[in-house]
């Protein structure tokens, strides 16, 4: 038996597929579990209001694939920002964590990852930062009320992009239910701009790392990357995480559009597994 899970990234295929298809498809490629999907559009964001028979068909969708929904990607706080300077978006960003709180409950989703970032489309400040901090605090307190972890992924921007900056948060949280979920590209690009290690960064998160997510990049390209096309070290880095402890790993790539997109499913699948069965006892 495995020592570890492999989930999908939701976004890697069509998006005109059903959540359903969607899990079909993840457990005919052999992934072990769907990362659900809250961006900042309206499409998105309005499953945060899924009534109680939709969450009832969408788990007995999972039990029908045999594929759960094992965590959540919350990269709604990219247009309502934690830290906003306008206390109304403030309050609607703490709504969409809240209401994602509960939507990963109501699924059996265990993690939430969250964005490492206090503004995105405005200019960071000491203020915005403030601000991240006090309703970053709020937050935790409601994911304690449910039972569910939220992590910090790890971002391409400044305020977030290693290990590091991410666990100065998680202690000033101090707080079980706030961990930390790295992108291993971003914490990569971070990392070699700066000569240093990413396989160190890593380490910084000991104890602390609820999943990985598994996405290829290049110097300052971020995404869309196809695997083994970029400087990402997969072997050596899934290595790191499963001496950390690390069990819960997605590949996060995305559908842009290619007829062949199961192909891709299946390819990226074998690639990953045999990064992480390179190393797992």
């Amino acid at each position: 038996m495995r020592n570890y899970r492999l989930g999908l990234y939701e976004k890697s295929m069509p998006g005109s597929l059903t959540i359903g298809e969607k899990l079909g498809e993840a457990g005919m490629a052999g992934f072990d579990y769907l990362e659900l999907s809250i961006d900042e559009t309206d499409e998105k964001l309005a499953r945060l209001d899924w009534s109680r028979s939709e969450i009832l068909a969408l788990r007995e969708a999972q039990e029908a694939a045999g594929v759960p929904i094992g965590s959540i990607c919350l990269s709604g706080h990219r247009r309502f920002p934690l830290g906003h300077p306008d206390p109304e978006v403030q309050r609607q960003s703490l709504a969409i964590m809240e209401k994602a709180i509960r939507l990963a409950a109501r699924l059996g989703a265990r993690i939430i990852q969250i964005a490492g970032y206090d503004v995105y489309y405005e200019a960071s400040t000491a203020a915005t930062a403030e601000n991240f901090g006090r309703n970053l605090l709020l937050s935790v307190e409601m994911a304690a009320r449910w039972g569910v972890t939220l992590a910090f992924e790890t971002m391409e921007t400044e305020f977030m992009n290693t290990v590091g900056k991410a666990m100065a948060w998680v202690r000033k949280a101090d707080s079980p239910y706030l961990q930390v979920y790295p992108d291993l590209g971003n914490i990569t690009n971070a990392a070699l701009a700066k000569g240093l290690d990413p396989l160190a960064d890593l380490r910084e998160g000991r104890g602390h790392i609820a999943a990985l997510h598994l996405k290829e990049t290049k110097p300052g390209i971020f995404r869309e990357v196809p695997y083994g096309a970029g400087h990402v070290r997969f072997a050596e880095s899934a290595a790191v995480a499963l001496e950390l402890g690390v069990r819960l790993f997605v590949g996060e790539f995305w559908y842009t559009g290619e007829p062949e997109w199961r192909k891709t499913l299946a390819s990226s699948e074998r690639f990953l597994r045999q990064a992480l069965e390179g190393v797992s006892s």
